[in-house]
């Protein structure tokens, strides 16, 4: 029994990290992608582009050194490929989703942002826990 409650907090743990640092990489997100569409004037789609593909560098950093505690430098290389390919694919599903929620839907392209984020935010947790930051790599 106690080495059930020991592994719900682990887990628990990297959540809560997990959520904090998807927090963190949102509001950068979020912030890029207001400024450059308020105060820059550039077209959404390109905006949240822009934004998503920043916010990722710090999503990274934060993934691995601080949710998965994963220190190791021997293959950063290979972890920042599929950290970055798992990105771009997200990027794309991210575009997917504005275009449908903001010009088919009428959402406002912060909440279809907020909505998107959402649920990639889901898929990649496993992705990073399952593929990109074990120690079998």
């Amino acid at each position: 029994m106690e080495t059930w409650s020991v592994v719900f907090m682990v887990t628990y743990n990297k959540i809560a990290k997990y959520l904090i640092a998807g927090g963190i990489a949102t509001v950068v997100d979020l912030g890029l992608l207001y400024f450059f569409t308020d105060k820059l004037n550039i077209w959404y789609l390109y905006s949240a582009i822009i934004s998503f593909v920043l916010a990722l560098g710090v999503s990274f950093i934060f993934q691995k050194f601080w949710v998965f505690r994963d220190y190791s430098l021997e293959l950063v290389h290979v972890q920042a490929i599929l950290h970055t390919s798992l990105g771009l694919i997200n990027t794309l599903i991210n575009t997917f989703f504005m275009f449908i929620l903001v010009s088919i839907l009428g959402a406002h392209y912060l909440l279809a942002q907020i909505l998107s984020g959402g649920v990639i935010a889901i898929g990649s947790f496993f992705m990073y826990k399952k593929v990109i930051f074990t120690k079998g790599l």
